[in-house]
């Protein structure tokens, strides 16, 4: 029972034994020093070269932009125009062997006078 007891007052103690430690970092003097004028008049030179390049790719980005979002509607409208243009063939060629199949179907002596029954060749090929 004892033993019980002293793991509970060791396990309030850990979580302090887990702290980060406290310290302070030391001030280092950093010396003061003058940037002689050709750098600095270098480094201006640099920035503002590399603002005027990003710009200039900003706005080439932006101009490729709009023209794939125009590139992609042209490419949308197309594939609707020519999924309009397959659904208007289909329904024409429906409608043609529709019409075909009742007209081959109403009468067959239509089917009698039609022009392959008048051919002039004999109906046996062993009869010539």
């Amino acid at each position: 029972m004892t033993e019980a007891i002293e793991s509970k007052s060791k396990s309030k103690a850990a979580p302090n034994a887990f702290e980060m430690p406290k310290f302070e970092l030391p001030n280092f003097e950093i010396p003061k020093m003058e940037i002689p004028a050709a750098f600095r008049e270098m480094a201006e030179k640099s920035v503002s070269q590399a603002r005027e390049t990003y710009e200039k790719m900003k706005s080439a980005a932006e101009e490729a932009t709009d023209v794939l979002e125009g590139t992609y509607a042209t490419a949308t409208k197309g594939a609707s125009d020519y999924g309009l243009k397959v659904i208007e063939a289909a329904r024409a060629n429906t409608n043609a062997a529709s019409d075909f199949a009742s007209n081959s179907r109403r009468s067959p002596v239509s089917r009698r006078n039609s022009p392959r029954s008048r051919r002039k060749w004999p109906r046996n090929p062993s009869s010539r």
